[in-house]
């Protein structure tokens, strides 16, 4: 397990809009997320998600070229920490991540550790309340899910 579970805004807003918000705090306990990503969020935040900045602006202004605020600060501070853990949705961010070398995972590959950690039964449920929403998970990617979650 990563010592520090940073998150971008996507998986705060998804997980909250279908109430299943509480995953993070069981699968990783404290998760840390920046004001930008708060401001993003536009909802008071557990108790359980701290704030963090990260210390080099100039850097997170050169990442913010390429990626929204939120992505860009969380990529940012993801970058001066250490063994660290990145949710963050977004295929550029993704990729921008990918390429500085961080490590990172999606809001659906965190359903998926979450069931296979045995936190919640079933991925099947969430993933339908996702479809619900304005999130795009193709046919494809879903039995992926589905197959990973050994489902």
């Amino acid at each position: 397990m990563h010592k520090t579970i940073i998150s971008d805004t996507s998986c705060l807003i998804l997980l909250d809009k279908i109430g299943e918000l509480a995953i993070l705090n069981k699968l990783f306990g404290t998760i840390i997320t920046t004001t930008e990503v708060v401001d993003e969020f536009g909802q008071p935040l557990p108790v359980w998600i701290e704030l963090r900045q990260p210390t080099d602006k100039n850097y997170q202004s050169i990442i913010e070229a390429s990626v929204d605020k939120g992505e860009a600060s969380a990529i940012a501070l993801a970058v001066e920490l250490n063994d660290c853990l990145l949710i963050i949705d977004d295929l550029k961010g993704r990729k921008l991540a990918h390429q500085l070398g961080l490590t990172i995972i999606g809001t659906i590959g965190v359903i998926v550790d979450a069931k296979l950690a045995g936190i919640i039964p079933s991925v099947r449920p969430i993933l339908s309340k996702i479809k619900a929403t304005n999130f795009r998970i193709t046919e494809q990617l879903e039995l992926l899910i589905l197959k990973r979650a050994k489902e």
